[in-house]
């Protein structure tokens, strides 16, 4: 059974995470107040909805009773992000996330019943950032305020040993977790298979185990 997700609010944010839900096999039901944008998402998305989130009735004419979970991504009108949110607390969505604007707003929507909070232009600015620094690494995606995950074009030092041979994680305190060959990603990985010139490695570690091996 497809796992079926609402996102509230069709800005950038919101469209990118409802078209990306849809193409990995989910339900979604978009819900903005803009018919523009209601009339661009129609063809994306499994339902592509008009209304305005401050109405009461639009709740019960949804019927989120079976959702899997919601995405409340219009922290601009904050009125309207908490009013949603704690709506879909009521409802008794399991999983629910917000988009927040600064602190204040995310202390009220965990309070009204928000799971996790998104700062989508902050994550993206410090992943931009840790990249921009981090020579050594293609993209570096922060899990936790202390471990990372990174993608590592292989030096040309290890062109030809084995993991086994390089023993990583022994020296570096890092894990290889996959390997990406062009468009392909293995991990299920041989640690006796001679590593190839121009394969990108796929890993995770702790920052400063990460940053001190980029030194």
């Amino acid at each position: 059974m497809k796992k079926q997700y609402v996102v509230f609010g069709a800005g950038k944010f919101g469209k990118s995470i409802a078209v990306t839900l849809q193409e990995l096999g989910c339900e979604v039901i978009v819900v903005d107040r803009d018919p523009e944008i209601i009339q661009e998402l129609a063809d994306d998305v499994s339902y592509a909805i008009c209304a305005d989130v401050e109405d009461p009735e639009v709740f019960e004419n949804l019927g989120l009773r079976n959702i899997d979970g919601a995405i409340i991504a219009i922290a601009e009108n904050l009125e309207a992000s908490i009013i949603t949110t704690m709506q879909c607390s009521e409802i008794g969505v399991p999983r629910i996330l917000a988009k927040a604007k600064n602190k204040l707003h995310e202390k009220i929507l965990r309070s009204v019943g928000a799971g996790k909070i998104i700062y989508p232009e902050v994550e993206m600015g410090r992943r931009v950032a840790k990249y921009l620094v981090a020579d050594s690494f293609t993209d570096w995606i922060e899990l936790s305020p202390y471990y990372s995950l990174v993608e590592l074009d292989i030096p040309s030092r290890w062109c030809g040993k084995s993991l086994s041979e390089l023993q990583i994680r022994e020296k570096y305190n890092l894990n290889v977790i996959g390997i990406k060959d062009g468009d392909k990603v293995t991990v299920k990985l041989d640690p006796n298979e001679p590593l190839k010139d121009g394969i990108v490695l796929i890993v995770i570690g702790e920052n400063r185990d990460l940053e001190e091996f980029q030194r």
